[in-house]
């Protein structure tokens, strides 16, 4: 195959036709191919030759599949997640949610915190890694989903504090299983309306079921808003991540049922998050 850095320039050239981060995806693939972490192959790189199955791994990555599915792991929140083509993959603007719960619980913490929707379990997992004394549970509609939470949550530790409940919230009584009295509710909703456009390497590869919500993106929001007085703590705060055109009828969502709404932005300053208390 060559040397490394050499091979790295090469791919970043091809990938440059299909990713907006055509450099860090080669690397990432080349530390995986090689086994070792990124910021190893970065100090050992001019000694390094590259993988037998470098290629095929950029050949890959040409087809779109997301590199997270490519080498099985996905940062989110610092932590390592595994992920599979099964879960939504962690993104960077879902952190925003994990912010705002330290900043609305820093006086004090939450005790019981419900994921709703939980994929990965990063939300959640990424919560209790920061609230030492929480316990929480994560549900989902996906067996597959939930093992991969699973892992996770053992391979972080944190498996003695997170149960997983397969629970899908489409069917009558849902919350019965769940309970009452959650201080803190997280939730990133399948919100893509049913007739958009998404990146190949979303449509393509992501699970369907955890992106689409009808017509609007709106379906699941009508569903959980309205149960959250059966599951919000009297001061208890529900953070709903939403698509950045949904602030509007998410928020008069939530107000008609008699809560109380406040927006925040992420990065790009779009609308993000929208946060819910009684």
């Amino acid at each position: 195959m060559g040397d490394a850095a050499s091979a790295l320039r090469e791919a970043a050239l091809v990938l440059a036709e299909i990713s907006d981060s055509p450099r860090l995806d080669a690397e990432l693939l080349m530390a995986h191919g090689l086994q070792i972490d990124r910021s190893e192959l970065l100090l050992k790189l001019p000694g390094l030759e590259a993988p037998a199955d470098f290629s095929a791994l950029v050949a890959r990555r040409q087809r779109s599949e997301p590199i997270a599915h490519i080498i099985g792991r996905k940062e989110f929140w610092g932590l390592d997640f595994q992920v599979t083509p099964d879960v939504l993959i962690p993104r960077p603007d879902s952190e925003l949610l994990i912010e705002e719960a330290m900043r609305l619980f820093e006086a004090k913490p939450p005790q019981r915190i419900a994921d709703l929707g939980t994929g990965s379990g990063a939300l959640l997992l990424a919560a209790l890694h920061e609230f030492a004394d929480a316990r929480g549970v994560g549900i989902d509609a996906s067996a597959a989903a939930l093992q991969i939470a699973h892992n996770n949550g053992d391979a972080l530790g944190l498996s003695d504090r997170a149960r997983f409940l397969l629970l899908d919230w489409t069917t009558a009584n849902w919350t019965d299983s769940l309970g009452a009295g959650f201080d803190l509710i997280l939730a990133n909703p399948p919100y893509v309306a049913s007739g958009a456009s998404l990146a190949a390497d979303v449509a393509d590869f992501e699970p369907h079921r955890a992106l689409f919500a009808g017509e609007e993106g709106l379906d699941d929001y009508r569903i959980i808003i309205p149960a959250l007085d059966k599951l919000l703590s009297p001061t208890g705060r529900a953070l709903l991540e939403i698509g950045y055109d949904q602030a509007g009828p998410v928020s008069e969502m939530a107000e008609e049922s008699g809560y109380q709404v406040e927006l925040k932005q992420d990065l790009a300053r779009k609308d993000r998050l929208i946060i819910v208390r009684r």
